[in-house]
């Protein structure tokens, strides 16, 4: 028997990969610290079942479902009514969850579920297993403070808050963005905790072996990304324009990748657009940091986990947000290009002559990114310890140990309990050690 704990999260993203590839990194780390636990992720995704996942790590598929507008989804693919499978998914979630007993349940990025489809099942948990933590995990931004605050009242995101959760989790930075002052979150019983940016931090290839393998001219090259590439298709059309404007002023490759998510007829368009261009186009590649690293200027959208890896390898950006419906992108980038971390062309300004002469300024920039200007980018590490430190807190308050001090909590105990990997820093964070 397993001294390990039950883990499980709910991922409800359904453009981009953003948040999939969040908890899965999450994930991972959480695993690292307690080598015995299980861990079950609820995707809507489409393309979750194609992530490599760690041992210990599975996925449950909800039947997909997508977002028309603040608060209102429908089917991405089954033909039903939107009620009728919003029930599905809810009945899904609430048996699973029951039959699966987590210690613990980190819920990302909507209290309530998809149009509240998770309420049953914490209801649910809550009265079978009255132990079981329930997290919320936040990026740092989520949209225009207004319209959040209204899609949150109309789900019940703001009571499932008060109710269900125990622990917040902002996957960012206080200093740069206070999302529980912007957003008027309630504070759970065990706090809201701001625990850095999420970004992997497996070391990158060396940048000639990664140049290499781009088999492109010129010694320079410029890496553009539109991340899960749902919505990046007018960045992409747009700079291969900028590049056959410029001519023979382009004395650097490109490296375009469309996205996992781009339709296969999008791809074949631009691969035609580029004919005769020092650009090699291909959907994704498997190892982004990497890239980044390699690159003298990266051309990107403003999505949070593009950004946070260009913020960590300490690269030039050129950044054109997302122009809506959402605000996210372009309050990111806005404040992140106040502090000269990153360069900014604002979406309503794009064009190929616009685009073209800030290419040729940033790719000599040397300005910018500002070396002060450092974010805290350990958030897997501080999201995991929180996590675990929330049950390990729990265990110590039932089962103290005698010792020299009065009443005091051992570490062996305290890992035999929680998992034989949980790590030191966990288990400290949980005695008061951190």
């Amino acid at each position: 028997m397993t001294s390990g704990c039950n883990i499980a999260m709910y991922s409800p993203e359904s453009v981009g990969l953003g948040h999939l590839r969040r908890n899965i990194l999450i994930g991972r780390q959480l695993l690292e610290e307690a080598r015995d636990s299980n861990i079950l992720l609820f995707a809507n995704s489409p393309v979750a079942p194609f992530f490599e996942l760690p041992d210990g790590m599975d996925h449950v598929k909800l039947p997909s479902v997508r977002k028309i507008s603040a608060g209102n989804w429908g089917p991405a693919r089954l033909r039903m009514d939107k009620q009728q499978l919003k029930t599905l998914r809810a009945d899904l979630l609430r048996s699973v969850l029951l039959n699966y007993r987590p210690d613990l349940l980190l819920v990302d990025h909507m209290p309530a579920g998809v149009q509240g489809e998770l309420l049953p099942a914490l209801k649910a948990l809550k009265e079978a297993r009255p132990d079981c933590f329930v997290v919320l995990g936040l990026r740092d931004i989520l949209d225009a403070p207004e319209v959040t605050s209204r899609a949150w009242e109309t789900e019940g995101a703001y009571e499932a808050l008060r109710r269900y959760y125990d622990r917040v989790l902002i996957y960012g930075s206080k200093e740069m963005f206070s999302t529980c002052r912007t957003y008027q979150l309630p504070v759970p019983p065990g706090g809201l905790h701001y625990c850095g940016y999420l970004v992997s931090q497996v070391p990158v290839k060396p940048a000639h072996e990664v140049r290499q393998g781009i088999g492109l001219p010129f010694e320079r090259f410029v890496f553009v990304s539109a991340g899960g590439g749902s919505d990046g298709q007018l960045l992409m059309r747009t700079y291969l324009q900028a590049v056959r404007l410029l001519g023979d002023r382009v004395d650097f490759a490109t490296l375009m990748a469309v996205g996992a998510n781009a339709p296969l007829e999008i791809h074949l368009e631009l691969e035609a657009e580029a004919q005769g261009l020092p650009v090699r186009i291909v959907p994704h590649v498997e190892d982004g940091p990497s890239h980044i690293a390699a690159a003298d200027l990266v051309v990107c959208m403003a999505g949070y986990n593009t950004l946070s890896e260009v913020l960590y390898l300490k690269k030039k950006a050129l950044v054109v947000p997302r122009d809506g419906p959402s605000a996210e992108q372009r309050m990111r980038a806005g404040l992140l290009a106040k502090k000269h971390l990153i360069d900014v062309l604002d979406p309503t300004e794009l064009s190929p002559e616009k685009l073209a002469q800030r290419l040729l300024e940033d790719l000599e920039r040397d300005d910018y990114p500002v070396q002060d200007g450092v974010l805290p980018m350990n958030g897997a590490r501080q999201a995991a310890d929180r996590l675990l430190g929330l049950r390990a807190n729990k265990l110590m308050q039932l089962q103290p140990e005698q010792g020299p001090i009065g009443e005091c909590w051992s570490y062996s105990l305290l890992r035999s309990k929680c998992g034989s990997g949980l790590s030191d820093r966990s288990a400290g964070l949980a005695s008061g050690a951190g």
